[in-house]
């Protein structure tokens, strides 16, 4: 038995326009004309005679410099339309927002989002002499792209976006600062200039008390602005940096 003749499938005309078609489209995907600032500052100087890396330990306050370093962040901002101020749940984040919330009548809104970068190094004395003779420590520093000696940057920077977004979903068309640590804030700016996640951490450039802004269209981030309120950090503060290397 032959199967049945069937004509062909006459296909629907497609209307003109198309749907979609007649309307205005913005580049990039996402971008509204609302602007929002979200202010990532680094905390202050932390006391910490030992030199010691102190990591998500506990109990790490300002020293007095590091207290007016909070201070000039406050005085920077002053002036700006802060409708929120986030903070690590460590003290030196939490010292170092108190003067911006102050300013603004808000309270410290404590997000885990920002807290310092997780090591495995914890206790350590990371300086040349410090790390030539901690042979345990040495499989743990030998890879700067994930970083070997804790949580991985791309981790980092995930949790990191996650909160400029969330800051953005709550404080639409006005600013928030986020007080965080130097590595997760450095990790968030170089995802965000599309810039590789790995590091040397002597070459961050956001000192204690630095200001790092996204500045978001909608939903997308049209630019990044960087200032020091307190300046670049002095000689002495500086040098400590260096010689700790991973600290935040």
């Amino acid at each position: 038995m032959t199967s049945p003749i069937t004509s062909p499938t006459t296909e629907p005309a497609y209307p003109s326009p198309l749907p979609g078609e007649d309307q205005e489209w913005q580049y990039p995907p996402g971008s509204s004309g609302i602007i929002t600032k979200v202010h990532f500052v680094r905390h202050g100087e932390v006391d910490n005679p030992s030199g010691r890396l102190y990591g998500r330990q506990r109990g790490y306050k300002l020293t007095k410099r590091g207290e007016q370093h909070a201070i000039n962040v406050a005085r920077a901002l002053r002036g700006h339309d802060i409708t929120a101020v986030y903070a690590s749940p460590l003290k030196r984040a939490q010292q170092t927002a108190y003067p911006v919330a102050h300013d603004y009548g808000l309270s410290i809104i404590t997000n885990p989002l920002l807290i310092e970068a997780g090591f495995n190094l914890e206790n350590e004395l990371l300086t040349p002499k410090g790390i030539l003779t901690s042979p345990h420590i040495w499989p743990m520093i030998g890879d700067l792209n994930t970083p070997s000696w804790g949580e991985h940057y791309c981790k980092m920077a995930e949790r990191m976006l996650a909160m400029a977004h969330r800051a953005v979903d709550d404080n639409r068309g006005h600013e928030a600062v986020c007080v965080s640590h130097q590595c997760a804030i450095w990790v968030l700016r170089r995802f965000v200039e599309e810039k590789r996640l790995g590091h040397h951490p002597g070459k961050r450039n956001c000192s204690l008390g630095s200001i790092t802004t996204l500045v978001f269209d909608g939903d997308i981030i049209s630019r990044l602005e960087y200032q020091e309120p307190s300046g670049m950090s002095d000689p002495a503060s500086l040098k400590s940096d260096m010689q700790r290397g991973l600290q935040a």
